[in-house]
């Protein structure tokens, strides 16, 4: 998967002057926790997020009067809190490379650039639906996971053992392979179109353990 399959095109954006109580309201009625910030040329400048701008708040302890605060708040300006230095991807990239850009910086979304001009963005949920895809989370089937060897041609073994069943993998996930969390990998599928009795039997000459499998009749 590419990121250009998974993005949300033509984002909602603020203006660097925007305020902060109106970011605040898009926010809140458009369902988004993020904004890219765009300069008056429309060049992208800043991204800001929910936090930033709650965190933006005069806290309960302050001495400013009531009446006080939605004037100071109405002076303050997006650009006073967005982050300036913003990570970017390109729409070509794969959806690994973004999660790994997401997890390593501790970061909720990244804009998508193409050249100099804003495309989209992708976020932590578009990666969550994306994995509920690869895993098969939204069809029925024979949920196993096995351990294996880590090493080369052990998922060769599995799918063959699979087809041989007549089963069809429409889930698969890994974990481990080829040693890199030790001498054992853990493989995930989502299998339809054979009974868990059949499966397990057809699986358990060529893997290590069988660690867990079910029935999931209620995916939507």
């Amino acid at each position: 998967m590419l990121i250009r399959e998974l993005m949300t095109r033509n984002p909602i954006t603020v203006s660097h002057d925007t305020s902060v109580p109106d970011a605040l309201r898009l926010m809140r009625e458009k369902k988004v926790r993020r904004l890219p910030v765009l300069d008056s040329h429309k060049r992208l400048v800043g991204i800001v997020s929910d936090k930033d701008l709650l965190h933006a708040e005069p806290s309960p302890a302050t001495t400013l009067a009531v009446w006080e605060i939605p004037e100071l708040l109405g002076k303050l300006k997006v650009e006073k809190v967005m982050t300036r230095d913003v990570i970017t991807i390109g729409e070509e990239t794969p959806l690994e490379e973004a999660a790994r850009i997401m997890a390593d910086k501790k970061i909720g979304g990244l804009p998508v650039m193409q050249g100099g001009n804003l495309v989209g963005i992708i976020t932590e949920t578009d990666l969550f639906k994306a994995l509920l895809e690869l895993l098969g989370g939204r069809r029925p089937g024979v949920r196993v996971a096995v351990a294996v060897p880590a090493v080369k041609g052990e998922l060769s073994k599995i799918t063959t053992a699979i087809f041989g069943a007549g089963g069809n993998i429409v889930g698969i996930g890994m974990k481990g392979i080829l040693g890199s969390y030790g001498d054992t990998a853990e493989v995930v599928l989502k299998v339809q179109d054979v009974a868990q009795d059949t499966l397990v039997a057809a699986l358990r000459p060529v893997v290590s353990e069988i660690m867990d499998v079910r029935e999931i009749s209620n995916a939507a």
